[in-house]
């Protein structure tokens, strides 16, 4: 029986989740001796703590291949789908996302997947769908890339038109497509939800009509409030003309420095985003975005360097709890519907958040209550 268990769902108005926990240095690119250690025993701990918090969701990276060689951001990483049986098997009431690219796994592969680890979770899994832009993964897999960025979202959405349908349909079907030449397919049992969450991070114009057309929640990045404001208001135009049921949620990524004071948050900022950074990791990733992502905006890239030291690009909520309850209170005034956080080690400093940011932003009215 199909049923809305889901918290991707509920009635908070502002999301929280815990992003890149299974790859080492999570979205920190730095060298101190902290550095986010992303074992099973470390991603177990930090899943249990964010559900008994009442997050709504964790949200692991697929990643296959290192940015650079001599660095140890992200050559260290968890395959998400299997880590998110394991994290739905031994967690009671968080979402558990895995991320999943099109071009690498096939379509009624994914969607027989999805469904077993939904019935793990009993109704708590979500699907992060990626279309590619990593050139380095895909030239290492012998892959191919589709230089023709239209080509591979019409790849893209009739890879998801397969793994619908195989959700939704209780009979065997064939599929004669473009890309695709099916007989007789499908992938029982079904899922126990009634809709499975589904993400995607977007940039491009294709990318966006996949998502507005797609997912429940669009990944979008963000430089400033100015430029989040301006990139919301086009995105619920386009979602209007599609005739959604539903309204599009917006997610963004943010990285966090808590401290009690703003002082001592500036502070460690500045150490381990500047003094240790890994600058040969940022410097790579830049320019490979540049290249290949329309995710961030490229007249802005370069002159983020310091925000990818930091957390890969994300929004910065740095300073005091208070500080930092008013900035999210902002991203929400914004359009944004939630967030997915990064620490530079999460079990250290989520701790802290979750005692003084998370009522701050109840008594704002951006989340209930919650007791475990």
């Amino acid at each position: 029986m199909q049923n809305n268990t889901n918290p991707m769902f509920n009635n908070n108005k502002f999301k929280l989740g815990i992003f890149s926990i299974n790859c080492s240095g999570g979205l920190a690119m730095t060298t101190v001796k902290e550095s986010w250690l992303n074992s099973w025993e470390n991603n177990l701990k930090i899943a249990q703590l964010a559900d008994k918090a009442g997050l709504e969701f964790i949200l692991p990276v697929a990643r296959w291949l290192g940015y650079e060689k001599g660095s140890s951001f992200h050559a260290n990483v968890l395959e998400p789908t299997i880590l998110a049986s394991a994290l739905l098997a031994l967690t009671n009431n968080i979402a558990i996302f895995t991320t999943v690219h099109t071009s690498f796994h096939h379509p009624v592969v994914v969607a027989k997947q999805l469904t077993t680890i939904d019935h793990i979770g009993h109704g708590r899994t979500g699907l992060n769908v990626v279309c590619g832009w990593n050139t380095i993964e895909y030239e290492g897999l012998g892959i191919k890339f589709w230089q023709q960025h239209e080509e591979r979202y019409r790849y893209s959405r009739e890879w998801f038109d397969i793994v619908k349908n195989l959700w939704w349909r209780k009979e065997p079907f064939d599929w004669n497509g473009q890309f695709f030449k099916l007989k007789d397919v499908y992938s029982f049992p079904l899922p126990l939800q009634k809709k499975i969450p589904i993400l995607n991070a977007a940039g491009s114009n294709e990318g966006k009509q996949f998502a507005i057309c797609n997912a429940d929640y669009l990944f979008t990045s963000m430089m400033d409030l100015a430029h989040l404001q301006k990139n919301i208001k086009e995105l619920k135009e386009q979602a209007k003309l599609q005739n959604r049921k539903t309204p599009l949620g917006l997610l963004t990524c943010c990285y966090v420095v808590c401290r009690q004071t703003r002082k001592e948050a500036e502070e460690y900022l500045h150490y381990y985003s500047q003094e240790k950074a890994d600058w040969q990791s940022v410097d790579k990733i830049i320019n490979l975005a540049f290249n290949n992502t329309h995710s961030f905006p490229k007249e802005q890239l370069h002159s983020a360097r310091n925000r990818f030291s930091a957390g890969f690009g994300g929004y910065p909520l740095v300073g005091s709890p208070d500080d930092i309850s008013k900035e999210i209170v902002a991203l929400y005034n914004a359009g944004l519907s939630g967030a997915a956080l990064s620490f530079v080690n999460y079990l250290d400093e989520f701790p802290y958040f979750r005692d003084e940011v998370l009522p701050r932003l109840e008594k704002q009215g951006l989340r209930e209550s919650y007791k475990y």
